[in-house]
């Protein structure tokens, strides 16, 4: 991640400011790991070109990672507009059970996908006195909101976080309830905040930018 230092004879290692530079570029890489779509290993690779002398490439590399965040954060956009178009058609209901084998080819989702929203409660589906789970149109609905926005990459935890919002307020801001993690998470995740953490990470790869544009004078 970093130029290998040269070493005194006394075998100290002596660090140069490319060094701190380098240091730098790593420090604000990492910061905002966004792990989808293979940008995490798009950033690292620039950090490794950039230690290697190969500004031009990481600078190339900085370039493409910043264009795909972009498009990350059109989906999370789009998903945020289909989940709103999905609560404003809510007042047309329509007598509906499936089950769950019905639901997963009807939505497209496998059923192992279902059992896992499930269990991580983003869903509690009732079952008939036989024991067969039935989805509701109610049940249908929240599902195509959990599928939107796991596609683009939200967390479980910030849909379950959205979900709960909006049970108790149909009104919720859905982009606000996606952003701010429940007071009681010790630990949150990048995607916890996904429009917040791109916004970030792109920020940050602004800065990289102009970092490598002044290593491209230093001498290695």
């Amino acid at each position: 991640m970093i130029p290998k230092p040269e070493r005194k004879e006394n075998g100290y290692r002596i660090f140069t400011d490319l060094h701190i530079q380098q240091i730098r570029i790593a420090r604000t890489a990492f910061q905002i790991e966004i792990l989808q779509g293979g940008l995490r290993k798009k950033i690292v690779d620039m950090v490794k070109a950039s230690a290697a002398g190969d500004f031009e490439k990481a600078i190339v590399l900085t370039r493409e990672y910043l264009e795909q965040l972009g498009k990350e954060q059109q989906n999370a956009e789009e998903a945020i507009q289909i989940v709103q178009n999905i609560m404003s058609g809510s007042s047309k209901r329509n007598p509906l059970s499936m089950k769950r084998k019905e639901v997963s080819e009807y939505l497209g989702i496998s059923m192992d996908t279902l059992r896992n929203w499930e269990m991580n409660g983003l869903l509690t589906v009732k079952r008939k006195e036989n024991g067969y789970r039935v989805y509701t149109e109610d049940d249908i609905r929240k599902l195509k909101i959990i599928r939107s926005l796991r596609c683009a990459n939200y967390s479980l935890e910030a849909i379950l976080h959205l979900l709960d919002q909006l049970s108790k307020n149909p009104d919720t801001d859905i982009r606000t309830a996606l952003n701010v993690p429940r007071q009681a998470d010790s630990i949150i995740s990048v995607c916890d905040r996904l429009i917040v953490s791109l916004s970030e990470a792109e920020k940050n790869g602004e800065k990289i930018l102009c970092m490598l544009e002044k290593m491209k004078t230093y001498n290695l």
